[in-house]
């Protein structure tokens, strides 16, 4: 029942303190004019969104950073190696994003850091994260008990956590091209993964996932549509290494494929369009990511973000039961 209590505790903690940010950020980003700039791909509808504020990741992150600090110097949260390395990794990839976004807003376009500057970063990341979890004596065997796998990896797991960052990552950041979609859907698997960590034994990640959860809802408020305020790469690619650190920490990483199924098909199918592309010399989606490819078949933005909204529910209800089975 405490444990209970903690974890509705911090879901609101997360939503109230997002809300309240978000009415003071908004306004000053506006003012400072920190504006998306809109892909020349996109539709009509989309080019109508450009100057709409971008970076807004921050009202969630801030109040997940703030509020985990306060439980754990509170002493209402157990302050863990697995507890330090989630917060490593999302405050991380926040500063990642951060600076992609600061750089395209500077540039006057939709391109900030390369692709090389951004995969150095995660890398540097991703060897902070293996450094702290094997001093801490993490295990490196990727183990499956009712499917009696018990592979041992060795140094190799330092680059299965590093695909994991930057393939959850990459999935989000991709995912975010409506009004509340990769926001929604990250909510979801957050909650997922949350109440999977409560269960087999990993609280304070659960407390965590809890705190962020409620705090991307606090962020929906401000970005369903008509979006007041886009997360940027600041928040796509801080919630899906979170996402992807969670998954690795609470050895629950075949879990991501079925909690994170929507983010993984929007991935797949932007690699499938690229080798249709090269390869056929055709298209086989009318755009992509996937979502897009739904927008030129007609269909609204709301009932777009909705539908996958459902999917990703059930999908993170069946991960749910997958990963306390596993």
């Amino acid at each position: 029942m405490l444990l209970l209590t903690k974890a509705i505790i911090a879901a609101m903690l997360g939503f109230l303190f997002s809300v309240i940010l978000g009415l003071i950020l908004i306004p000053l980003l506006k003012g400072l004019r920190v504006g998306q700039k809109i892909s020349i791909f996109v539709g009509e509808s989309h080019r109508k969104k450009e100057g709409t504020p971008t970076m807004g990741g921050l009202i969630f992150i801030v109040p997940t950073v703030i509020c985990t600090l306060g439980l754990i110097l509170t002493n209402k949260v157990a302050y863990t190696s697995n507890l330090g390395i989630v917060l490593l990794v999302f405050i991380g990839y926040a500063c990642i994003g951060f600076l992609d976004d600061f750089l395209s807003i500077r540039k006057g376009d939709n391109e900030g850091l390369t692709t090389y500057q951004k995969l150095f970063m995660q890398v540097l990341i991703a060897i902070g994260f293996f450094y702290i979890y094997m001093r801490s004596g993490g295990q490196t065997a990727w183990v499956v008990g009712t499917l009696h796998i018990d592979l041992e990896l060795g140094w190799l797991y330092g680059l299965a956590i590093l695909f994991v960052l930057v393939g959850a990552s990459n999935a989000v950041n991709l995912t975010d091209g409506l009004d509340g979609l990769a926001g929604g859907l990250a909510a979801i698997a957050m909650v997922a993964y949350s109440l999977i960590s409560l269960t087999v034994g990993f609280d304070e990640i659960g407390i965590f996932g809890l705190i962020l959860a409620g705090s991307v809802l606090g962020f929906l408020v401000y970005n369903t549509h008509p979006a007041k305020i886009f997360m940027g790469d600041t928040g796509s690619l801080s919630l899906g290494a979170a996402m992807g650190a969670i998954a690795i920490l609470t050895h629950r990483e075949l879990t991501l494929l079925v909690v994170a199924g929507i983010f993984i098909v929007e991935t797949l199918s932007v690699i499938i369009q690229t080798f249709w592309v090269v390869v056929l010399h055709k298209k086989l989606f009318l755009m992509t990511p996937l979502h897009h490819h739904f927008e030129k078949l007609g269909w609204e933005e709301t009932d777009i973000v909705k539908m996958f909204w459902v999917l990703g529910l059930v999908l993170a209800m069946a991960g749910i039961i997958f990963g306390v089975w596993l």
